[in-house]
């Protein structure tokens, strides 16, 4: 059985809903606290025993690219005044297995999948979507592998959300559990109706996929948003090979809309040993404003 190996981390979408700060910039360079988003995607992958990335991007994405370089003038300033910690932060995001293709149309989380068919090849391999940050005492990523270790099989992230949002995600219809966590499913719905939901079990942002999805994907035609969509080529492989879906327990950070984001900066900010103490204090001063 294939190692996994390689992860996906799709980068191509225009950010509308964080206008107009992604105008000229990409979304997933938005920090939290002081770390861009698609960092956190990247150590994820890293900690799960990933070893090639390939980053998907558009226009407008160049950097993400530069941020996962070197920066000459930068190091040598701060080797320069002694700031070693700053070196060593810095030093966490270069010299990485890192690729990068560009997505010369925006046709959808699908399509964006498939412009890594050469370099995935025929590997078992990871979507890591940069819009959710998953914290848990084991990675979302290295679970996933796991139950794959198992099932010899796809697994798909999914985890509860209110009924009345189920429009917003892709739903899998649920039947009988392979194991605790490990559902078999009957089908896979992209943003249903919540009255026609088959359950609130959402798939959330990361996949772990055979290289058969490929093909699917190249034959896949346009559907919600008229978009290619990989929630229909997965219920279409599901068809053909077994899909398990995934259910994750641990935390799940939204960033992907205004409030999300602001709530993930709010939380990770009182995580921070050198800022904590002044948040909390600023949050309780305007608790009589809330």
């Amino acid at each position: 059985m294939a190692k996994v190996r390689k992860a996906i981390i799709p980068a191509a979408g225009l950010g509308t809903r964080f206008l107009p700060a992604t105008k000229a910039m990409a979304k997933e360079m938005l920090p939290i606290v002081n770390k861009p988003t698609i960092q956190f995607i990247v150590e994820e992958a890293l900690a799960s025993g990933i070893e090639d990335i390939l980053i998907v991007t558009g226009k407008s994405k160049r950097p993400i690219e530069d941020h996962f370089d070197s920066n000459v003038e930068l190091e040598s300033n701060l080797a320069d005044k002694g700031r070693d910690d700053l070196l060593e932060i810095i030093g966490e995001t270069v010299g990485l297995n890192l690729f990068f293709k560009r997505q010369s149309y925006p046709k959808g989380l699908g399509d964006a999948v498939l412009q890594a068919k050469a370099f995935v090849g025929d590997e078992p391999f990871v979507v890591m979507l940069g819009d959710d940050l998953m914290v848990d005492e084991v990675p979302l990523t290295k679970q996933l592998i796991d139950a794959y270790d198992v099932t010899k099989a796809s697994n798909i992230a999914v985890m509860p959300v209110p009924h009345e949002d189920t429009d917003k995600y892709g739903v899998i219809d649920p039947e009988a559990q392979f194991s605790e966590k490990i559902y078999n499913v009957k089908q896979f719905v992209e943003k249903p109706k919540p009255e026609d939901a088959p359950s609130n079990l959402a798939i959330i942002g990361r996949y772990l996929l055979t290289p058969e999805i490929f093909d699917l994907l190249e034959t896949q035609g346009e559907g919600a948003g008229n978009e290619i969509q990989l929630t229909d080529a997965i219920d279409r492989l599901n068809k053909t090979q077994r899909v398990f879906a995934y259910e994750f327990t641990g935390r799940r950070y939204d960033v992907g809309n205004k409030l999300g984001y602001m709530q993930t900066s709010i939380e990770y900010g009182l995580e921070q040993d050198d800022i904590k103490e002044g948040l909390k204090e600023y949050l309780l001063s305007i608790e009589d404003e809330l």
